[in-house]
C-alpha cells in the first residue's frame, strides 16, 4: 500500500499544530538526503526491516520500530528486503517545534515500540479525515495529530515500556487515590507499593515528573478544586476534606500550583 497526504493548507496555518504531510509505503524506496529534510519528521515501521544511516552509523529498523528525524538532519534509509512498510508524519504549526522539545525530540532518535495499536488507529483517523472531507478534513486531522504525538510520546518516554504501569507505582498511587482526605507518610507508601523510599521516588520521577509528595498535594488540589466548583463549602471545609492540615496550608499549596487562590478559583 502507498499513499502519500498532501493537504490544502488554509486557515490551519494560523493553528499551534497541524498536519502538513503524512503518508505510507509498503515498501520503502531507498532515500539519500544528504541535507537532509526541511521539517521535523516522525516515522514508524509496521512491517518488514531496513536501515537507517545516521552520522555514518547504520542502524536496523525493524517492525515496532519509530525515528524521529529532525529538520535539516542529513540521513539516509533503505529496506532490507521486499517489505518495509513505513509510515511518516510531518508536524507544522507555531507550537510544534516546543511540543516536540517537550518530549525530548530535538536529535535524531531510533526508538522500540511496544505496541502500535493505538497509535495506527491515530494514524488512520488522520488519513481519513483527509479522504472523506475536503472542507474540514485537514483541521479534524490537525485534532487528530494531537493525539498522535501524546500517543507517540507514551510509548517512547518511560510511560510506555510497558503495557501497564509498574506495580509498585500503581500501588502507591491508588493508595493515594484512596486516603488523599487523610495523612500520608512515605513509610506507609513504601509498605504498600513494597519498594525502599529511594526506589519510590525514582518511579515517581521517571513516570509522573514529580516526587511522591508533590503527587499526594496535586492528588488533594484535584480533589479541593471538585469541591470549590461544585459545593458551597467554606475554604476550611475544603481543606479539612482534602487532607490539608490547616486552611492556610491549603492555600497556600493552591496558590504554589494553580497560580491564584481558592476563592479567586471559585470566582473564576
Amino acid at each position: 500500500m502507498f499513499f502519500c497526504d498532501f493537504p490544502i493548507i488554509r486557515g490551519e496555518k494560523e493553528l499551534p499544530l497541524y498536519l502538513l504531510r503524512m503518508g505510507q509505503h509498503h515498501c520503502q524506496n531507498h532515500i539519500v538526503r544528504n541535507g537532509g529534510y526541511p521539517f521535523n519528521q516522525i516515522l514508524y515501521c509496521t512491517k518488514g526491516s531496513g536501515t537507517i544511516i545516521f552520522n555514518g552509523e547504520k542502524i536496523f529498523i525493524p517492525a515496532c520500530t519509530a525515528i524521529f528525524i529532525p529538520a535539516g538532519f542529513p540521513h539516509e534509509y533503505y529496506p532490507d528486503g521486499d517489505i518495509w512498510d513505513i509510515h511518516w508524519v510531518i508536524p507544522a504549526g507555531f507550537a510544534h517545534e516546543n511540543i516536540l522539545k517537550h518530549f525530548g525530540l530535538i536529535e535524531a532518535k531510533v526508538f522500540a515500540l511496544k505496541d502500535l495499536n493505538m497509535l495506527e488507529h491515530i494514524f488512520r483517523k488522520m488519513h481519513e479525515a483527509l479522504r472523506t472531507d475536503s472542507v474540514f478534513g485537514n483541521y479534524r486531522a490537525s485534532g487528530y495529530l494531537y493525539d498522535f504525538l501524546m500517543e507517540f510520546y507514551r510509548l517512547i518516554s518511560a510511560k510506555g515500556t510497558s503495557a501497564a504501569p509498574n506495580p509498585a507505582l500503581r500501588r502507591a498511587v491508588e493508595y493515594i487515590n484512596l486516603n488523599y482526605s487523610r495523612p500520608i507518610s512515605m513509610n506507609q507508601l513504601c509498605d504498600i507499593s513494597g519498594v525502599s523510599k529511594q526506589h519510590l521516588c525514582m518511579l515517581f520521577r521517571t513516570t509522573l515528573d514529580l516526587r511522591p509528595t508533590e503527587h499526594i498535594t496535586k492528588r488533594r488540589i484535584q480533589a479541593a478544586k471538585e469541591l470549590l466548583t461544585g459545593s458551597e463549602k467554606t475554604t476550611e471545609e475544603v481543606a479539612l476534606e482534602t487532607g490539608f492540615c490547616t486552611s492556610s496550608y491549603f492555600c497556600k499549596m493552591f496558590k504554589r500550583y494553580e497560580g491564584l487562590t481558592p476563592s479567586e478559583f471559585r470566582r473564576n
